[in-house]
């Protein structure tokens, strides 16, 4: 999605959305090597917190009319996936 955005916008609101697209894998991979599950959930809680932003600066880009309507609404689809399955996991976790 953001390799069509606007050139003025690379290091704004574009780079903005990768920074929180790359890190909610990340933190969940991080968390996973971790040596417990309490730090495991921290990090699934960073992971949650960056797929959050994430939904936000999608929203931000539709509002200002960065990227097309159809690839922000996939985007914004599987970011709720991927927020239900974090969910999951931390339920899972708890119990």
């Amino acid at each position: 999605m953001t390799r069509d955005s606007p050139h003025d916008e690379m290091y704004g609101l574009t780079s903005q959305i990768r920074r929180s697209a790359v890190s909610v894998p990340s933190n969940i991979a991080e968390g996973q090597g971790r040596l417990t599950t309490g730090e495991f959930r921290q990090f699934l809680g960073v992971a949650r917190g960056s797929n959050c932003e994430l939904q936000t600066q999608l929203e931000i880009a539709r509002a200002l009319g960065i990227g097309e309507t159809k690839v922000i609404d996939r985007a914004e689809s599987l970011s709720l996936e991927v927020g239900k399955t974090i969910y999951a996991i931390l339920d899972t976790l708890k119990n």
